[in-house]
Parts: C-alpha cells; sequence; structure tokens
C-alpha cells in the first residue's frame, strides 16, 4: 500500500472515531506530520496504528487518555524517536521543490500585477527594468527569510496542538504574523540599493520563466512521492 492510499484509508478510519476521539486524534496526527525529519510512510503507518488502537478502545468504551496516557505529546514525542528520519536525498528535493515553488509564485505574481497596471493603470508595465545586482541580493534574502518564517508557523501549530487557544486570539495572532511577513519582504524590495547592470525584460517572459520553474518544481514533488510508494 502506498502512501496515497494509506492517507485515504486512514481519513475513512478517522470519521468513524467519536468527537472526543478525532479530536484527540487529529492533534497527534499535527504534531506528527509536522516532524518533518521522519518518513512519510512510516509516518502513516504509525497513524495508521493510533486510528485502529482509538477504535478498539472505542469498541470497549475507553476513553484515548486510558490508553495512551494524559501526557499526550510525550506520547507522540516517543513515537517520532522511534520513526525512521528522512533520508538525505529526499529532504534535498523537497527543499529544492520548495525554493523553486517559491521562486516560480513570485515570478507569476510580479508578471500579474505589472501586466494589470498597464491594461487598468495605463503604465507601462510589459517592460520589466531591474537592476541584475538587486534582484540577485533579494533572491538570496528572500529564500531563507521564507523558509525561516515557514518555519515557524510550524513550530507554533505544533506548540499548540495540546493547548487550548482562544480561536479568537489565534485568528489574531496568524492575522499579525501575516501583516509582519508582508510588511518584511515589502521593506527588503523597498530599501535594497540598486546594484549591478540595469536589464529589460518582457514581462510576459517573466511569467513563462515562473510557469517553467513551477512545472520543474511538480516534476521535483512528483519523483519525491513516486519514492514514497
Amino acid at each position: 500500500m502506498n502512501i496515497h492510499e494509506l492517507v485515504e484509508l486512514n481519513n475513512q478510519k478517522r470519521k468513524l472515531l467519536t468527537k472526543e476521539k478525532r479530536k484527540y486524534y487529529e492533534n497527534m496526527l499535527v504534531y506528527i506530520r509536522l516532524s518533518y525529519r521522519i518518513s512519510d510512510l512510516e509516518t502513516e503507518e504509525t497513524l495508521s496504528e493510533l486510528l485502529d488502537h482509538l477504535l478498539d478502545a472505542q469498541g470497549e468504551g475507553k476513553t484515548a487518555e486510558e490508553v495512551f496516557g494524559k501526557n499526550p505529546k510525550k506520547y507522540a514525542d516517543e513515537i517520532i524517536g522511534e520513526l525512521p528520519k528522512t533520508v538525505t536525498k529526499e529532504r534535498t528535493l523537497l527543499i529544492g521543490w520548495g525554493i523553486l515553488f517559491f521562486l516560480a509564485m513570485g515570478m507569476i505574481l510580479s508578471g500579474i500585477v505589472d501586466l494589470a497596471s498597464h491594461y487598468f493603470f495605463t503604465d507601462d508595465g510589459l517592460m520589466k527594468e531591474f537592476y541584475l545586482g538587486s534582484a540577485l541580493l533579494k533572491t538570496a534574502i528572500s529564500i531563507p527569510v521564507a523558509f525561516i518564517l515557514l518555519y515557524s508557523i510550524i513550530l507554533y501549530l505544533r506548540w499548540s496542538c495540546f493547548k487550548k487557544i482562544n480561536k479568537i486570539a489565534e485568528f489574531f495572532i496568524f492575522w499579525l504574523y501575516g501583516a509582519f511577513s508582508v510588511g518584511l519582504f515589502v521593506i527588503f524590495y523597498l530599501f535594497i540599493p540598486s546594484i549591478g547592470p540595469e536589464l529589460e525584460i518582457s514581462v510576459f517572459i517573466v511569467i513563462m520563466s515562473g510557469i517553467v520553474l513551477f512545472i520543474l518544481g511538480t516534476l521535483i514533488k512528483r519523483k519525491v512521492e513516486k519514492g514514497k510508494r
């Protein structure tokens, strides 16, 4: 059974749980899946076993705490410690996919904004001018910053799995974090000085380049998924 079939099977099993046990399982699921260093296939197999234990306990009238204890985080950490780690090649491919996807989205969105500026605001947005050194510096800064921001979200989600957090407060936290993230990139793009030779390129080439990077990233992602089967 491959990883996609396991995920589908686990989703079907989850529907059979009571509300209390489903909440317990979903916290475990998020916490374990966000441990990016472990193998996805073994993770789903372990989650399937957890579901089986919960379903058996449900049939016997037991609570989730009676089966796994009152400290689900500690139990999840023990599970993670026993699971095999993601191989270096697979992790490298995933990082490559993330970088290509980030660059692709940046180029495509930039091209769309320039096109909208041209057609709706009569601005000559069909040719994009940029300084090569500045563009390379912005890219070199943006990629690690994006990974740090993403990793911070993952850490927060894992931390919040087994805690009772007010939904309104959580929404406010994410809103502030989103505004901070956008503002950070805006600062980079506004305050990095003009460096290197000035180049001019068609906005359509920018969009097409973004699409090519997106396709390459998709191929890498499929290669990773194929290796998990």
